[in-house]
């Protein structure tokens, strides 16, 4: 049974979609259960400024992406490094164990679009 929180995102999800001109792009996917998700964010002076992301997968895994996103903008490079499976799974109101790692799915996309993007400005800083 998925909180009224999950099913809100699921129905309505926040900031779906791709940006083209993405500062950083993150995906990852579990094979077991066929999740993918993608994440991309623009950053301006070390904040997230915008972040969308485009997910195939079950309810939970939409809810937990559009949730992440929530999460994320508006927050420094390292206070969006420190969003956990479970403050995602938290701020949804819970998930059923089985879906846990939806939660983990969303907050390891994000992670991974900050490492492309701090990536991209090691290789700024050296040109």
């Amino acid at each position: 049974m998925y909180s009224e929180k999950v099913m809100q995102h699921f129905k309505k999800p926040q900031n779906m979609g791709e940006i083209p001109d993405a500062d950083g792009v993150g995906s990852v996917g579990n094979p077991t259960c066929g999740d993918l998700m993608t994440m991309y964010i623009k950053v301006k002076d070390n904040r997230i400024e915008d972040v969308k992301f485009k997910t195939y997968g079950c309810g939970a895994a939409i809810a937990t992406s559009s949730m992440t996103t929530e999460l994320a903008k508006g927050k420094t490079i390292d206070e969006a490094m420190k969003i956990s499976r479970a403050s995602v799974a938290d701020s949804l109101g819970g998930l059923p164990p089985v879906k846990m790692h939806c939660s983990n799915l969303a907050a390891d996309a994000l992670h991974a679009a900050i490492e492309d993007y701090q990536k991209k400005q090691k290789s700024k800083e050296v040109e």
